[in-house]
Order: C-alpha cells, then structure tokens, then sequence
C-alpha cells in the first residue's frame, strides 16, 4: 500500500501545471486579459454615446431654464393677483364708506346743534363712527389748519390782515381719509392774507 501512495514524477509535474493554472484563473501566465474597451469601432461608438450624454445634459439644462422661468412667473402672478386683490379690497371699503359719508355728517350736524342728546341716533351715530374708525376712516379739517389744496376744497376766500399764509377759516363739510387716500376732500373757507 505504500506504493499507492507515492507519486509518479511525471503525475506530480502534472499536478503542479493544475494548481498553476487554477492560480491564474485557467490563463496563461503570460497572456494578459483583454481589454473590453479595446477594439474596432469602439472610438466611434464612445464619441456616440458622449453625444447622445452631452444631448440629454443639455436637453436636462433647456428644461431646468424652463422650469426655473415658470416657478419666476408663478410668483410674480401671485404677487400681482395679492396685489390687485388688496386694491379691490380697498377700493370697495372705499365705496362704502364714501356712500355712507352724507349720513355721517348729518348726524354731525345733528350733534353739533343738540338734537342728539337723549335720542336713540347718538348710538346709531356712534356705531357709525365706530364701524368707520374699524376701517380706517379718519376725519380731517379743523379751524385753522394751514390750506393744502390737495386736503382741502375752497369754497371761499375771505382776506384776513391777522394771517400770514393760506389758512382755513371755517369748515363746512369735513374730509375723510382711509389710510393714506383721501375719500373725500374738506370743503372749507379760507382765510388768505390782506394786501396793503
């Protein structure tokens, strides 16, 4: 039985060439492995293949222009719509207050002359002021305030040697603002000074 043990010099030169080549993955030793990129028509196939990638980057950029074009115009359409809707706004609350300015100045008036007092109107008066002042609604025009043509509507001019400049004398009718824009302008006299 030991002789079934012991190799044959030419078995153990052919054991050796197996594992040898099970090393080197079946190859020869000295053949190196190929090269997928090498061969005919590959420098064709690359410069299509970078094309078609550099066509679809520059389709990808086309599209973010657009993209980012339409998202800007969005925006400004919000603001506008934001924008216009707070001018309608405005605009309608003054319509409404302009309409209901005629009945405030007839409680005024009321007021001022001592037919409110101890009538139910002086609520219904101060509701009103109070719903315009929820608003906004700011009167203006008082004895002696120096003349602004674009506040104040002259209805007349009396010569006054003790003023110096334009100056309201008398208010007939008061003015009204809402927040910046005037509703309504004071219909006032004015005193202008004397000449000589």
């Amino acid at each position: 039985m030991p002789e079934d043990f012991a190799q044959d010099p030419a078995n153990a030169e052919g054991a050796s060439e197996i594992n040898n080549s099970d090393a080197t993955g079946g190859a020869d030793a000295t053949e190196a492995p190929a090269n997928p990129l090498d061969g005919p028509g590959t420098d064709a196939e690359l410069d299509q293949e970078l094309a078609d990638l550099n066509a679809a980057i520059s389709k990808e950029a086309e599209l973010l222009a657009d993209l980012q074009r339409l998202q800007a115009e969005f925006v400004n359409y919000k603001n506008r719509v934001d924008r216009d809707r707070d001018l309608a706004r405005n605009s309608a609350i003054a319509e409404v207050l302009r309409a209901f300015l005629p009945a405030l100045d007839d409680l005024t008036r009321a007021e001022a002359h001592g037919d409110l007092e101890g009538s139910p109107f002086a609520a219904v008066a101060t509701k009103i002021r109070a719903a315009g002042d929820k608003f906004g609604l700011k009167a203006f025009g008082e004895k002696g305030d120096k003349f602004n043509p674009e506040l104040h509507d002259a209805l007349v001019q009396l010569p006054n040697p003790e003023v110096t400049e334009n100056t309201v004398g008398d208010v007939i009718e008061q003015g009204f603002t809402l927040g910046d824009r005037v509703i309504r302008p004071a219909k006032v006299a004015v005193f202008i000074p004397a000449e000589g």
